[in-house]
């Protein structure tokens, strides 16, 4: 098969790694790419949000499988224009895109379709915001309604905090349009988890459980980013808690899609906040977590070409994924600054000790090649990603990747997956 995945960060490196160990891989391409997605398939320099071009590179290129990494070209519509050409495609229409591209959508699917999430009020201004965070109290969570890079949720424990979200929301325009309507949210006190599941209308099959690591600095302090880090399987997510969110969200989402007659075919990703009275939903992307799909293809022991093509083809029941029961850790290397502004083109070293050590990958992510040099080029640079007999093991082994990599300003946490360790030892 020849496969086409589009967006150019650390999941797409991830995914076009995995998927070119596939026996049905004939020649994988990458639009736009990165410095490593061209070690594993094909860069192309593609304008993605102009889906006549995509089209016509499919049908030039003898395409049989689009994969859509990111969310904006779902939500710009991609994956429909793709299959009006009847190109097979993994990724949601447009409709049901809004799940992720609006927060107020998702909120009003979760309120109608009784599934449990945060109490919530949708806000087109700074006044009914206010009267909002009163009414839930401090700490208290403001979510820009469109997209946002990851970085559009912020928490408050305090009014002037609020005051300032809303100012850089509502008069900074922070977020553009997608700050223009905003969703106040209670604050939940618990423990995140990721749940990513393959979903073709009634049929749903997840993956293994995860964890990431939103905001920037040890601790969960500071702002929050597109994610520091992840490791997979989440300790937290027991077989119970798993047999519960199949109960009380999976099972009634997918009853709420057909009553609206919202089919919704691609991966869903449901971030979850486990409190005292269960799992509850803090938002649904639809595609692949980043940085979690670093150590879930890490991990994957099945042929995900495969589940690919059986998901864009209408057989998804079909496919059973199989994991390596070794833990995986993901740690993201960043450019100082980040999430503010970071400097740019700064030469990495390092990369070839690093691809030495055993059981251990780096993906890329916010790299480009010039020459014999690989330079850093975005917020997240690197996912140095490992894995272990041990949650401790992969943790080690990844971070001994990560000293033997550097370039100037480089900033990541040192405390991924402490977390599931902790629980590991009944903290």
């Amino acid at each position: 098969m020849n496969v086409l995945v589009i967006g150019s960060g650390g999941r797409e490196h991830a995914l076009a790694w995995k998927l070119s160990q596939s026996p049905l891989m004939k020649q994988l391409y990458c639009a736009p790419g990165n410095a490593g997605t061209s070690q594993v398939g094909t860069n192309a320099a593609l304008k993605v949000s102009n889906h006549d071009a995509v089209i016509a590179f499919c049908r030039e290129h003898g395409i049989d499988l689009v994969m859509v990494g990111p969310e904006q070209p779902l939500v710009e519509g991609l994956a429909d224009s793709l299959r009006k050409a009847d190109i097979p495609v993994v990724g949601p229409s447009a409709e049901a895109a809004q799940l992720e591209g609006s927060k107020a959508f998702t909120k009003d699917i979760l309120h109608t379709g009784g599934i449990p999430t945060a109490g919530y009020v949708t806000c087109t201004d700074a006044d009914a915001a206010r009267a909002a965070a009163e009414q839930f109290g401090f700490p208290v969570v403001i979510k820009a309604d469109g997209l946002a890079a990851g970085k559009g949720v912020i928490i408050c424990e305090t009014k002037a905090m609020f005051d300032e979200a809303l100012d850089a929301m509502f008069v900074e325009k922070a977020f553009g349009v997608s700050g223009t309507t905003v969703v106040v949210e209670e604050f939940l006190r618990g423990e995140e988890a990721s749940y990513i599941v393959l979903m073709d209308g009634d049929v749903v099959v997840p993956l293994a459980s995860s964890q990431d690591h939103k905001p920037a600095y040890d601790g969960d302090q500071g702002p929050n980013t597109g994610g520091m880090g992840a490791y997979s399987p989440a300790p937290i997510v027991t077989p119970e808690l798993e047999a519960t969110i199949k109960t009380d969200i999976l099972d009634p989402l997918v009853a709420e899609f057909n009553r609206r007659e919202l089919h919704f075919s691609g991966v869903l990703y449901l971030g979850l906040m486990v409190t005292e009275k269960g799992p509850q939903v803090l938002e649904f992307n639809v595609r692949f977590g980043d940085p979690e799909t670093q150590p879930l293809m890490y991990r994957m022991d099945s042929d995900l070409l495969d589940a690919f093509n059986k998901l864009a083809t209408g057989k998804l029941s079909e496919v059973q994924l199989q994991w390596d029961p070794r833990p995986a850790v993901c740690v993201v290397m960043a450019s100082g600054g980040y999430p503010g502004p970071y400097k740019k083109h700064q030469t990495i070293e390092g990369l070839d000790v690093a691809a030495t050590l055993d059981d251990s990958m780096v993906f890329h992510a916010g790299t480009t090649a010039e020459k014999d040099l690989i330079l850093a080029t975005g917020g997240r640079v690197l996912g140095v990603t490992a894995k272990g007999d041990t949650l401790g093991q992969a943790i080690d082994r990844a971070y001994a990747a990560v000293d033997a990599i550097r370039w100037p300003e480089v900033h990541y946490r040192t405390d991924i997956g402490h977390k599931g360790i902790r629980r590991l030892r009944g903290e």
